[in-house]
């Protein structure tokens, strides 16, 4: 499980809107400069991101507004998700440029059968994504609801910090 703590933005009967903020791991990696992800998160790293997530065998009366809690989402859900997203539209695509193609040479055609297939491959992702809207094996779900006293609490410690 992938776990993240966010904030309560939106209350459903069966699901809470939650509110993480993107944080980069790229400054423990070793491919800071040569690495594209490295560039993209510069400038969005610390953006605000709103998700759907399940509530599970928790009630909605248990939560309010700006409450912090932790979500978990399945390993699984993400591999599988990143592979419809990515891999779905290629795929359609390049049937579509083969099958254009053999209907008739040439390259307007190859283009517009490409075009074509990557359509049909993201109406197939919005398909498969409303198909898994409420399964629990492949959302996010609510692990646990912190209380503000232990967030807003700094540990001290007696002991000074020597090395």
């Amino acid at each position: 499980m992938i776990s993240e703590t966010g904030r309560v933005v939106g209350i459903e009967d069966q699901a809470l809107w939650v509110e993480t903020i993107r944080r980069s791991t790229c400054g423990s990696c070793a491919a800071q400069k040569g690495c594209g992800q490295g560039l993209m998160n510069k400038v969005t790293d610390g953006r605000r991101n709103q998700l759907r997530v399940l509530l599970g065998p928790l009630a909605a009366d248990l939560f309010q507004l700006d409450d912090e809690v932790e979500i978990s989402i399945p390993e699984r859900a993400l591999i599988v998700g990143s592979m419809m997203v990515y891999l779905a539209p290629l795929f359609t695509m390049i049937a579509g440029m083969s099958l254009a193609a053999q209907y008739r040479p040439g390259d307007v055609t190859a283009a517009i059968g490409a075009l074509s297939g990557f359509v049909v491959g993201m109406v197939m992702v919005r398909l498969h994504a409303m198909y898994i809207q409420n399964k629990p094996a492949f959302q996010a779900t609510v692990v646990a609801k912190y209380s503000p006293s232990l967030i807003n609490s700094v540990a001290i410690n007696d002991t000074a910090y020597s090395e």
